[in-house]
């Protein structure tokens, strides 16, 4: 029920953020959702991409700082309280929730959310018991 994404590590300049794009589009690597977070000195990108593998190969060998984590994807109740629902779920079970970001392009009746918490196998076992789906893998990037 975990999603590999890669967290790249950019200066705050211009052009850094459109390199990584480039770096991945000559290598045939689509980016399936992703989040930036920055501060006044550097960013933090977090991508989620099918080959996650390649794409960190061909980022480091580009240069670039890259880290690999261990996410989830939730299914949502697109409807108000369907967010706090599953937070509340998390805080029930005793989980911290480390960030979250929408993944908006699935053309379903629920949102989906990428979501970081402290630990990802009791998130795991508290989001199944409570019956929030959790998307594995081959559900995520399902077409």
């Amino acid at each position: 029920m975990k999603l590999k994404q890669l967290s790249v590590f950019l200066e705050n300049r211009p052009g850094h953020l459109s390199h990584v794009c480039n770096v991945l589009a000559e290598a045939g690597l689509d980016i399936v959702t992703m989040t930036l977070a920055d501060t006044s000195e550097f960013g933090i990108l977090r991508l989620i991409i099918r080959d996650w593998k390649r794409a960190k190969d061909v980022l480091q060998s580009a240069g670039f700082a890259v880290n690999m984590t261990d996410v989830m994807a939730i299914e949502v109740a697109d409807e108000p309280g369907g967010l706090e629902k599953i937070l509340k779920k998390a805080e029930a079970g005793g989980l911290s929730v480390e960030y979250m970001y929408a993944f908006a392009c699935k053309p379903k009746k629920n949102a989906l959310i990428v979501i970081r918490f402290d630990d990802l196998t009791r998130a795991s076992k508290v989001m199944t018991h409570a019956g929030i789906g959790v998307l594995s893998a081959a559900e995520f990037y399902a077409e």
